[in-house]
Protein backbone atom coordinates (compact mmCIF):
# COMPACT_ATOMS: atom_id res chain seq x y z
CA UNK A 1 0.00 0.00 0.00
CA UNK A 2 1.31 3.57 -1.03
CA UNK A 3 2.33 5.13 2.27
CA UNK A 4 -0.57 7.84 3.18
CA UNK A 5 0.24 10.94 5.11
CA UNK A 6 -3.05 11.40 6.96
CA UNK A 7 -1.21 8.79 9.12
CA UNK A 8 1.91 9.22 9.30
CA UNK A 9 2.78 12.82 8.95
CA UNK A 10 2.81 14.10 12.57
CA UNK A 11 1.03 17.82 11.40
CA UNK A 12 -1.84 15.63 10.16
CA UNK A 13 -1.91 12.66 12.63
CA UNK A 14 -1.95 15.53 15.44
CA UNK A 15 -5.22 16.30 14.10
CA UNK A 16 -6.37 13.07 14.53
CA UNK A 17 -8.54 12.69 17.71
CA UNK A 18 -9.82 16.10 17.21
CA UNK A 19 -12.50 14.97 14.18
CA UNK A 20 -12.53 11.27 15.03
CA UNK A 21 -14.13 10.90 18.53
CA UNK A 22 -15.35 7.05 18.43
CA UNK A 23 -17.51 7.58 21.79
CA UNK A 24 -20.23 5.59 20.24
CA UNK A 25 -17.90 2.77 18.90
CA UNK A 26 -15.67 2.83 22.00
CA UNK A 27 -18.98 2.22 24.01
CA UNK A 28 -20.46 -0.37 22.16
CA UNK A 29 -16.76 -1.77 21.79
CA UNK A 30 -16.61 -2.24 25.76
CA UNK A 31 -20.07 -3.91 26.18
CA UNK A 32 -19.10 -6.50 23.36
CA UNK A 33 -16.18 -7.20 25.09
CA UNK A 34 -17.83 -9.18 27.64
CA UNK A 35 -15.25 -11.08 30.67
CA UNK A 36 -12.36 -10.83 27.61
CA UNK A 37 -9.40 -10.22 29.40
CA UNK A 38 -6.64 -10.09 26.45
CA UNK A 39 -7.26 -7.78 23.82
CA UNK A 40 -5.31 -7.14 20.98
CA UNK A 41 -6.90 -3.84 18.68
CA UNK A 42 -5.23 -4.07 15.23
CA UNK A 43 -5.03 -0.79 13.48
CA UNK A 44 -4.90 0.85 16.56
CA UNK A 45 -3.92 4.64 15.11
CA UNK A 46 -3.79 6.62 18.12
CA UNK A 47 -4.59 4.28 20.94
CA UNK A 48 -7.93 5.50 21.94
CA UNK A 49 -10.16 2.12 21.72
CA UNK A 50 -6.65 0.57 23.58
CA UNK A 51 -6.27 2.54 25.98
CA UNK A 52 -9.68 2.01 27.39
CA UNK A 53 -9.49 -1.55 27.47
CA UNK A 54 -6.17 -1.52 29.34
CA UNK A 55 -7.91 -0.95 33.20
CA UNK A 56 -7.68 -5.08 34.38
CA UNK A 57 -6.91 -6.51 30.34
CA UNK A 58 -3.85 -6.90 28.63
CA UNK A 59 -3.94 -5.29 25.59
CA UNK A 60 -1.74 -5.43 22.51
CA UNK A 61 -1.92 -2.32 19.95
CA UNK A 62 -0.88 -2.99 16.62
CA UNK A 63 -0.08 0.03 13.78
CA UNK A 64 2.03 0.34 11.14
CA UNK A 65 2.50 4.26 11.53
CA UNK A 66 4.68 5.27 14.08
CA UNK A 67 3.00 8.84 14.26
CA UNK A 68 -0.19 7.38 14.74
CA UNK A 69 1.61 5.27 17.87
CA UNK A 70 3.50 8.27 19.21
CA UNK A 71 0.24 9.46 19.92
CA UNK A 72 -0.76 6.04 21.82
CA UNK A 73 1.89 6.00 23.89
CA UNK A 74 1.40 9.65 24.89
CA UNK A 75 -2.10 9.28 26.15
CA UNK A 76 -3.69 8.30 29.57
CA UNK A 77 -3.00 4.57 30.18
CA UNK A 78 -1.12 4.19 27.10
CA UNK A 79 2.07 2.98 29.55
CA UNK A 80 -0.54 0.16 30.16
CA UNK A 81 -0.88 -1.30 26.56
CA UNK A 82 1.60 -3.03 24.62
CA UNK A 83 2.57 -1.16 21.05
CA UNK A 84 3.77 -3.06 18.04
CA UNK A 85 4.09 -1.08 15.00
CA UNK A 86 3.43 -3.26 12.33
CA UNK A 87 1.43 -4.13 9.54
CA UNK A 88 -1.88 -6.34 10.11
CA UNK A 89 -1.55 -8.27 7.05
CA UNK A 90 1.61 -9.94 8.17
CA UNK A 91 1.83 -9.43 12.30
CA UNK A 92 2.22 -12.62 14.10
CA UNK A 93 2.79 -11.87 17.33
CA UNK A 94 2.53 -15.95 18.78
CA UNK A 95 -0.30 -15.21 21.04
CA UNK A 96 -3.79 -15.49 21.15
CA UNK A 97 -6.65 -12.87 22.58
CA UNK A 98 -10.16 -13.16 23.89
CA UNK A 99 -11.20 -10.21 21.44
CA UNK A 100 -9.45 -9.17 18.18
CA UNK A 101 -10.99 -5.87 16.67
CA UNK A 102 -10.09 -3.98 14.12
CA UNK A 103 -12.62 -0.65 14.50
CA UNK A 104 -12.44 2.68 12.65
CA UNK A 105 -12.65 1.36 9.65
CA UNK A 106 -9.25 0.36 9.12
CA UNK A 107 -10.94 -2.87 7.08
CA UNK A 108 -11.42 -0.72 4.23
CA UNK A 109 -7.65 0.97 3.77
CA UNK A 110 -6.87 -2.88 2.82
CA UNK A 111 -8.10 -2.29 -1.16
CA UNK A 112 -7.44 -5.90 -2.41
CA UNK A 113 -9.18 -8.90 -1.66
CA UNK A 114 -6.05 -10.52 -1.33
CA UNK A 115 -5.49 -8.06 1.42
CA UNK A 116 -8.05 -8.41 2.82
CA UNK A 117 -8.02 -11.92 3.34
CA UNK A 118 -4.90 -11.63 5.11
CA UNK A 119 -6.32 -9.42 7.58
CA UNK A 120 -9.05 -11.94 8.53
CA UNK A 121 -6.10 -14.15 8.58
CA UNK A 122 -4.44 -12.64 10.78
CA UNK A 123 -7.75 -12.23 13.09
CA UNK A 124 -8.19 -15.77 13.03
CA UNK A 125 -4.19 -16.34 13.90
CA UNK A 126 -5.19 -14.30 16.97
CA UNK A 127 -8.04 -15.59 18.19
CA UNK A 128 -8.22 -17.68 21.26
CA UNK A 129 -10.97 -20.67 21.48
CA UNK A 130 -13.66 -19.11 22.70
CA UNK A 131 -13.08 -15.59 21.91
CA UNK A 132 -14.81 -13.24 19.29
CA UNK A 133 -13.87 -10.97 16.79
CA UNK A 134 -15.28 -7.23 15.81
CA UNK A 135 -14.70 -4.93 12.76
CA UNK A 136 -16.65 -2.36 11.02
CA UNK A 137 -16.78 -1.41 7.22
CA UNK A 138 -19.14 1.36 5.49
CA UNK A 139 -22.07 -0.19 3.44
CA UNK A 140 -21.31 0.41 -0.14
CA UNK A 141 -24.91 0.45 -0.87
CA UNK A 142 -25.24 3.85 1.34
CA UNK A 143 -22.43 5.46 -0.86
CA UNK A 144 -21.02 7.67 1.85
CA UNK A 145 -18.83 9.42 -0.49
CA UNK A 146 -21.15 11.80 -1.68
CA UNK A 147 -21.41 13.47 1.50
CA UNK A 148 -16.99 13.67 1.26
CA UNK A 149 -17.31 16.67 -0.70
CA UNK A 150 -16.19 20.21 0.34
CA UNK A 151 -20.18 21.56 0.04
CA UNK A 152 -20.95 19.06 2.93
CA UNK A 153 -18.17 18.04 4.46
CA UNK A 154 -16.92 21.38 5.55
CA UNK A 155 -16.16 22.51 9.41
CA UNK A 156 -14.52 24.15 11.86
CA UNK A 157 -12.48 22.88 14.51
CA UNK A 158 -10.52 24.31 17.54
CA UNK A 159 -6.98 23.01 17.29
CA UNK A 160 -5.22 24.05 20.94
CA UNK A 161 -2.45 25.45 19.36
CA UNK A 162 -3.70 26.97 16.15
CA UNK A 163 -6.84 27.91 17.02
CA UNK A 164 -9.47 27.58 14.27
CA UNK A 165 -8.96 25.06 11.62
CA UNK A 166 -11.24 24.77 8.46
CA UNK A 167 -11.39 21.24 7.16
CA UNK A 168 -13.25 19.29 4.39
CA UNK A 169 -13.06 16.64 2.40
CA UNK A 170 -12.94 16.00 -1.56
CA UNK A 171 -13.83 12.32 -2.74
CA UNK A 172 -14.55 10.24 -5.96
CA UNK A 173 -15.37 6.80 -6.77
CA UNK A 174 -13.50 5.02 -9.59
CA UNK A 175 -15.01 2.14 -11.81
CA UNK A 176 -13.18 -0.15 -9.65
CA UNK A 177 -14.87 0.31 -6.22
CA UNK A 178 -12.23 2.59 -4.43
CA UNK A 179 -12.90 5.62 -3.52
CA UNK A 180 -10.33 7.95 -3.64
CA UNK A 181 -10.62 11.13 -0.92
CA UNK A 182 -8.18 14.36 0.16
CA UNK A 183 -8.46 15.74 3.68
CA UNK A 184 -7.58 19.17 4.24
CA UNK A 185 -6.50 21.51 6.69
CA UNK A 186 -6.80 25.42 6.19
CA UNK A 187 -5.66 27.29 9.16
CA UNK A 188 -7.67 30.56 9.68
CA UNK A 189 -5.05 32.62 11.10
CA UNK A 190 -2.18 31.73 8.54
CA UNK A 191 -3.58 30.29 5.59
CA UNK A 192 -1.26 27.52 5.68
CA UNK A 193 -2.80 23.87 4.51
CA UNK A 194 -2.40 20.41 5.29
CA UNK A 195 -3.73 17.68 2.80
CA UNK A 196 -3.09 13.93 2.25
CA UNK A 197 -4.64 11.41 -0.44
CA UNK A 198 -6.26 8.68 0.65
CA UNK A 199 -7.87 5.56 -1.13
CA UNK A 200 -10.52 2.96 0.63
CA UNK A 201 -12.38 -0.01 -0.50
CA UNK A 202 -16.23 -0.47 -0.53
CA UNK A 203 -16.17 -4.33 0.16
CA UNK A 204 -20.08 -6.14 0.24
CA UNK A 205 -21.55 -7.82 2.86
CA UNK A 206 -21.36 -10.43 0.80
CA UNK A 207 -17.83 -10.29 0.59
CA UNK A 208 -16.98 -9.81 3.37
CA UNK A 209 -18.62 -12.46 4.78
CA UNK A 210 -16.91 -15.09 1.79
CA UNK A 211 -13.86 -13.43 3.57
CA UNK A 212 -14.58 -14.64 7.40
CA UNK A 213 -15.37 -17.95 6.38
CA UNK A 214 -12.04 -18.64 3.89
CA UNK A 215 -10.26 -17.84 7.15
CA UNK A 216 -11.97 -20.10 9.44
CA UNK A 217 -14.27 -17.78 11.18
CA UNK A 218 -17.57 -17.36 11.65
CA UNK A 219 -19.89 -14.37 11.87
CA UNK A 220 -22.52 -14.62 15.09
CA UNK A 221 -24.03 -11.71 14.80
CA UNK A 222 -24.30 -8.32 11.99
CA UNK A 223 -24.84 -4.83 13.08
CA UNK A 224 -26.02 -1.52 10.97
CA UNK A 225 -24.58 0.50 13.54
CA UNK A 226 -22.44 0.96 16.67
CA UNK A 227 -25.88 1.32 18.66
CA UNK A 228 -26.42 -2.95 18.28
CA UNK A 229 -29.33 -2.11 15.25
CA UNK A 230 -28.86 -5.35 13.08
CA UNK A 231 -27.99 -5.17 9.95
CA UNK A 232 -29.74 -4.32 6.80
CA UNK A 233 -29.29 -3.55 3.51
CA UNK A 234 -30.10 0.12 4.36
CA UNK A 235 -27.62 0.09 7.49
CA UNK A 236 -24.73 2.54 6.91
CA UNK A 237 -22.07 0.27 8.59
CA UNK A 238 -21.44 -3.29 7.86
CA UNK A 239 -20.59 -4.98 11.84
CA UNK A 240 -19.57 -8.50 12.01
CA UNK A 241 -18.95 -10.14 15.22
CA UNK A 242 -18.11 -13.50 15.88
CA UNK A 243 -15.55 -15.97 16.50
CA UNK A 244 -13.66 -19.14 15.17
CA UNK A 245 -15.92 -21.33 13.36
Amino acid sequence: MTLDLLYNDPALVDFYDLVNTGDVELRRCLALAGEAQSVLDLGCGTGQLAAAFADGRAVVGVDPAGAMLDVARRRPNGEKVEWVEADARTVRLGRRFDLVILTGHVFQVFLSKQDQLAVLGTIASHLAPGGHFLFDSRNPAAEAWHEWIPERSEEMVHHPRFGMVKGWYDARAGADGIVTYRTWYEFVATGQVLTAESKIAFPSKEAIAAGIAAAGLVAESWFGDWEGGAWTPASREIIPFGGLR
